[in-house]
């Protein structure tokens, strides 16, 4: 476990008011993994219309909100997303009058890494063995005269941009965060003098402030002063280190025993993964996955099936398989519950027809099962038929987490994941995943399972395809009614700003149904669908007028004598040789 000693002192010095505003929260039982130790610091600024409302309300909305923020959230994201808001507040709340703006610089410290968060002028240093560095940069002018001027603040415009720094943590790193008041009136030696002589932080942050109001500061002193202690075991960072460590299972025939389950038989299998049904000691029924052997040697691969593990288990969602603890950590495989059923892609292997009332069904599960997934920053990435259990009562559970992406905890790599006829338009331009491409993966899932064709055509591994308009799907299916064509349509646009913008708002077209049709244009202009073609039509159109004209210019030269002088003179000869016979 992650401990910290942390001492804080503040004052108002000879100031009327403490206007700073300071906080050092342990995080709550459950929380130390996903979300680790939240400090901070924010210092009112003076000019605004009230400098104290703004950094206690800053303060205390980013101390009761992060915790509250999904634990998939990495700490700079869900600070980003706390401190907007609150910008947007404190912004709202001045009115036309003198803006509500304060300074922030936060800290978190988690597992064995921190990350800064900063705007404003206070100061963040850390003092690791005999280095000491500020990790902060002062957002004031440099011009002379301006120094104690803020270019940025939390309330000061409508938008706030804030500075990310994280690194590793050692034990015996001290970080200090202090005011403009203390740093301004000691200097950085001093600071690095007194953290060097006080070892217990309590006493460090006391003499900071102590030394400051002694040195005649000019603004309100505070200091919260932290000395790592010791670090944790292994987190995901550590898990997906040791990888290479993991076993790579060999192809498991029945019978055989791996982790305490017997397996059954081999359910799926793919380039790079096997997938077996087996169960465990007390009789019941799980789905293990595992690697091939080829498979297992590449890093990358590993590394993504320990993931797809670590992000089912924070999920939590019951769109998604339940995860089990193998009784052994020597091998690299996933464990799950299996579930009485089969996937879509079965039912469509087997010829079933889907119906337009259980392609809606269908749609409206897929996109509460996304919303759940996006409100987490996960990305699936590969959407398809055969990745869509279907269960004998209907429900329907997403599967296959191994290339999916959350933002700080996977990396994208350089290749695009998931299947290429269901991969939008805009990746094979090399454009990344995001809300939209999920969306259209769902658009085409359910137009493949109306239809059994595309929206554009099969597309192989490696083909650069061409992309019109989509097909209406009711060519194929001229049962599907209007206004479902619509929503597919929708879902599947060429460009992504056509496209649903959320999940929850596909969910609430497929409710709404005929209700509330979507107006869905069958066909997009020429010089939208190939503007290519368009300009080569202007350019030959063009081409043939201008041959037109000289055409007709030639014509009616030749036709007026006065503007072809060797046909006038030689008509002016011929009437004088009349003349003189």
């Amino acid at each position: 476990m992650l401990q910290l000693a942390i001492g804080t002192a503040t004052d108002t010095g000879p100031k009327p008011r403490n206007e700073d505003a300071l906080a050092a929260i342990e995080p709550p039982a459950g929380f130390e993994a996903s979300k680790g130790w939240l400090l901070a610091l924010a210092d009112g600024v003076s000019q605004s219309a009230d400098g104290k409302l703004a950094a206690q309300a800053t303060v205390r909305g980013l101390v009761s909100d992060y915790y509250a923020t999904p634990d998939t959230w990495e700490p700079a994201h869900a600070i980003d997303r706390i401190v907007s808001a609150q910008n947007l507040w404190l912004n709202g709340q001045a009115g036309s009058g003198e803006p509500l703006a304060t300074t922030l610089s936060a800290l978190v410290l988690r597992g064995r890494r921190f990350t800064l968060a900063h705007v404003g002028d206070c100061r963040v240093y850390r003092m690791k063995g005999g280095r000491f560095e500020q990790l902060s940069e002062d957002h004031v002018w440099q011009h002379e005269g301006f120094q104690h001027v803020l270019k940025r603040a939390v309330g000061l415009d409508k938008h706030v941009v804030l500075d990310f720094r994280d690194g590793e943590l050692a034990e015996g790193d001290v970080f200090t965060l202090l005011c403009d008041g203390v740093w301004a009136a000691l200097g950085d030696v001093e600071v690095h003098r007194l953290l060097q002589l006080h070892d217990e932080p309590q006493r460090a942050a006391e003499a900071l402030v102590a030394a400051a109001l002694a040195a005649n500061a000019q603004d309100n002193v505070s200091a919260i002063v932290l000395r790592v202690l010791s670090l944790p075991g292994s987190g995901l960072r550590d898990e997906l280190a040791s990888a290479p460590a993991l076993a790579v299972l060999p192809r498991l025939k029945p019978g055989q025993q791996v982790a305490g389950f017997t397996v059954e038989k081999l359910l799926a299998e793919s380039r790079a993964s096997l997938v077996y049904l087996a169960r465990d000691a007390q009789g019941q029924r799980a789905v293990l996955k595992t690697l091939t052997e080829l498979a297992g040697a590449d890093e990358e691969l590993a590394q993504g099936l320990l993931t797809e593990g670590w992000l089912m288990k924070r999920v939590g969602s019951h769109y998604l398989p339940e995860l089990i603890e193998p009784q052994e950590r020597q091998w690299l495989m996933l464990a799950m519950r299996w579930y009485p059923g089969e996937t879509l892609g079965d039912k469509l292997a087997r010829g079933e027809r889907i119906s337009a009332v259980e392609a809606v069904r269908i749609g409206l599960r897929l996109s509460r099962a996304l919303s759940g997934l996006h409100r987490l920053d996960i990305l699936h990435r590969d959407i398809k038929p055969e990745n869509l259990h279907l269960d004998p009562e209907g429900r329907l559970r997403l599967l296959d987490l191994g290339v999916a992406h959350c933002p700080g905890i996977t990396v994208e790599g350089d290749a695009t994941p998931g299947t290429a006829s269901f991969l939008a338009p805009e990746q094979f331009g090399g454009a990344r995943a995001s809300v939209q491409t999920d969306l259209y993966a769902t658009g085409a899932t359910l137009y493949h399972a109306l239809t059994r064709r595309y929206p554009y055509g099969e597309i192989e591994p490696f083909q650069t395809p061409h992309f019109g308009d989509p097909i209406p799907p009711t060519r194929y299916r001229p049962d599907i009614p209007a206004w479902l064509e619509s929503v597919l349509l929708k879902a599947v646009a060429r460009d992504p700003a056509l496209r649903f913008e959320t999940a929850d708002e596909m969910r609430v077209a497929l409710e709404l149904g005929e209700a509330r049709p979507l107006r869905v244009a069958r066909k997009s202009p020429l010089a939208q669908r190939a503007p290519g073609r368009l300009w080569m039509a202007l350019a030959l159109a063009s081409l043939g007028l201008n041959l037109l004209l000289l055409f007709v210019l030639l014509v009616s030269s030749a036709a007026d004598p006065q503007k072809n002088p060797s046909r006038a003179d030689g008509a002016s000869h011929s009437s004088l040789a009349a003349k003189r016979s």
